[in-house]
């Protein structure tokens, strides 16, 4: 990618980084001429244990890193040390690649990462954490992760969890295929393209659904409650990152399966969570 493209991206970390220190949190120091820039792993390195999340911003000569996390998110110790895992993750892999790389001139490294709250209620906290990581390469690395706090439990709702039989994976994968073909055959017809052409990408989209899609737990895990009446839910929304059920250029994609069709194949244990048909 090129170093105009990359100063572009970088603008909003660096609107970022101004918030923050208006807020008297301090950017570390520039290196003077002449002077060695200090080790990465030296300048603002983020704590094992925080007690309270807090935004991040770090700058350096090599690279940037914006972290945003939402206030709900410190009411449970639980979900908060999740999320502080996943960032951590995300700049120690950031960390990694600059200090095995030799950057060409004028290109910074970046991870910008943005936890927000899509579901706050009694029963749980949902957390959706969006972003990409620059290092390296033709484009960044999207960052696509959901956490879904159960308040009653005190712990995440995983795939695996909510819908243990693999059978039942069957069905919502069914589902969940229809609606990603249907959608591709939309975008395509839109295009306007020679029957030759548009025959050649249903085929190779189409394998990329089938097979990022297939009645396997791991195709689910990233998952969102979609609110409905009473304070249930009624469906989720199944989140696929770039290069799952399509190539990178179609970006995240999603798919709503509505309670009706979840209901029978969700675990007993948590299909009050759910409007009952």
């Amino acid at each position: 990618m090129s170093a105009p493209i990359r100063s572009l991206y970088c603008l909003p970390l660096l609107a970022l980084a101004l918030a923050a220190c208006q807020r008297d949190v301090p950017a570390p120091a520039q290196p003077a001429a002449g002077q060695t820039p200090p080790p990465v792993e030296a300048v603002q390195p983020l704590e094992e244990t925080p007690a309270e999340l807090k935004d991040v911003v770090e700058m350096d000569p090599k690279f940037i890193v914006g972290i945003s996390y939402p206030p709900e998110a410190n009411r449970y110790p639980g979900l908060a040390a999740e999320l502080h895992r996943y960032a951590q993750g995300a700049r120690e892999e950031l960390m990694e690649a600059v200090g095995g790389a030799e950057l060409q001139p004028g290109t910074m490294y970046d991870l910008s990462l943005n936890f927000s709250t899509l579901v706050d209620t009694p029963d749980m906290l949902a957390i959706a954490a969006d972003g990409s990581s620059y290092t390296g390469g033709a484009h960044d690395n999207p960052l696509i992760e959901r956490f879904v706090w159960l308040v009653r439990e005190q712990k995440l709702l995983t795939a695996e969890t909510l819908v243990p039989g693999e059978g039942d994976w069957k069905v919502i994968s069914g589902y969940v295929r229809e609606q990603l073909h249907a959608a591709l055959s939309q975008r395509i017809d839109a295009d306007e393209l020679e029957p030759d052409e548009r025959s050649r990408l249903i085929r190779s989209a189409g394998k990329m659904i089938d097979e990022g899609s297939g009645p396997d737990v791991a195709n689910y895990q990233q998952f969102e409650p979609i609110p409905g009446a009473g304070g249930k839910l009624s469906g989720l929304r199944f989140v696929f990152p770039p290069y799952q059920v399509g190539p990178y250029s179609d970006g995240v994609q999603t798919v709503d399966v509505p309670a009706a069709i979840l209901l029978p194949h969700v675990a007993p244990a948590y299909r009050d969570l759910f409007v009952q048909a």
